[in-house]
C-alpha cells in the first residue's frame, strides 16, 4: 500500500450503520466508493464477531480487511493478522458468574457465536435493537463454542456489576458501547492495539491510519490513530479524545469527515 494514502477504519454500529434505520446511509456508500477510487483502503473495526457482521452488504466489495471482536481477531483477505484468546481461568470465572447471578452472556469463539444462559434481553437487544439477522439462541451450540478458544464475552449486566467482576477477571479488559451489555476481551486486546497490528501488517506508519467511531469501545482506536474521528452521535469522552468531530451517522457524518480531510 502506498505511503501517501490512508487506511480508513470504521466502527459499524452508530458509525457506518444507523441505529435508526439499521442501514448504511447512501452518502456513506458514496464516500467509501470514492475513497477506494482515490486509492485509499477501507477496513472494518467492530466489536462484532465475524459470525454476526451481517449488515455490510452494500459496501462489502469495498472492504480490504477487518478488526473484529474488539481486536481479538483481525484479518486481511485470507490472512490472519492476529488472534488473541481469553485465558481458561478467566473463561471459568466468567461462566460461573453468569450462572450465579443468572444473566445472559454471549460467547464468541474462533468459529462460533452462541449465548450462555440465554434470557429475553438477548433477543431484545441483538435481534430487535441491533437488527442482527439469522440469530436464534435456541439453535446455538454453546458447548461447541466453549470447546474452542474464546475471543470475547458479552455479558448482560450494568456498570456496577461490571466493575466488581472485572476485579476478578485479571487477564481481561472491558469495553462498553451499549448500556445493556459490555464486551470483554483478553487484557491488551482492544481496537487500539489491533490498529497497531494492522499498521505493521500493512507497512504503514500510524499517521496514515484514520479511525471513525462513536462508542466506548472505540476510544483506544480514536486515541491511537493518526487521525481519530468521532461521529456527531458519539459519547462525550470519545469526542474529547478525537482529532475531529463530524456530524451524525444519519447526517452524512462519514462523507463530511472524508471531505474535510481531502480523502474524497
Amino acid at each position: 500500500m502506498r505511503n501517501d494514502k490512508y487506511a480508513l477504519f470504521f466502527d459499524i454500529d452508530g458509525t457506518l450503520v444507523s441505529f435508526k434505520t439499521h442501514k448504511i446511509p447512501p452518502s456513506t456508500i458514496f464516500a467509501l466508493t470514492q475513497a477506494k477510487a482515490n486509492g485509499h483502503k477501507v477496513f472494518i473495526a467492530t466489536g462484532r464477531p465475524i459470525q454476526i457482521i451481517t449488515n455490510l452488504g452494500a459496501i462489502e466489495h469495498l472492504i480490504d480487511g477487518y478488526i473484529t471482536t474488539n481486536g481479538a481477531y483481525c484479518y486481511v483477505g485470507d490472512e490472519v493478522v492476529s488472534c488473541h484468546a481469553i485465558a481458561n481461568e478467566d473463561v471459568e470465572t466468567m461462566l460461573e458468574d453468569a450462572r450465579r447471578y443468572d444473566y445472559s452472556c454471549v460467547v464468541a469463539s474462533e468459529t462460533q457465536f452462541a449465548v450462555y444462559n440465554p434470557h429475553p434481553d438477548f433477543d431484545e437487544i441483538f435481534i430487535k435493537q441491533l437488527s442482527v439477522e439469522g440469530l436464534d439462541a435456541s439453535n446455538m451450540n454453546v458447548d461447541v463454542a466453549l470447546s474452542e478458544r474464546i475471543l470475547q464475552f458479552s455479558p448482560f449486566f450494568d456498570v456496577e456489576h461490571e466493575k466488581k467482576l472485572m476485579q476478578r477477571l485479571t487477564g481481561c479488559i472491558s469495553g462498553r458501547w451499549h448500556p445493556a451489555f459490555t464486551d470483554i476481551t483478553a487484557r491488551g486486546t482492544d481496537k487500539g492495539s489491533a490498529l497497531h497490528e494492522m499498521a505493521q501488517f500493512l507497512g504503514l506508519q500510524m499517521n496514515r491510519m484514520v479511525a471513525f467511531g462513536d462508542g466506548g469501545n472505540d476510544l483506544t482506536m480514536i486515541r491511537e490513530a493518526g487521525i481519530g474521528i468521532a461521529m456527531g452521535n458519539a459519547n462525550d469522552v470519545l469526542k474529547q479524545a478525537a482529532d475531529y468531530i463530524t456530524t451524525t451517522v444519519d447526517d452524512d457524518g462519514v462523507l463530511n469527515a472524508l471531505r474535510h480531510y481531502g480523502v474524497v
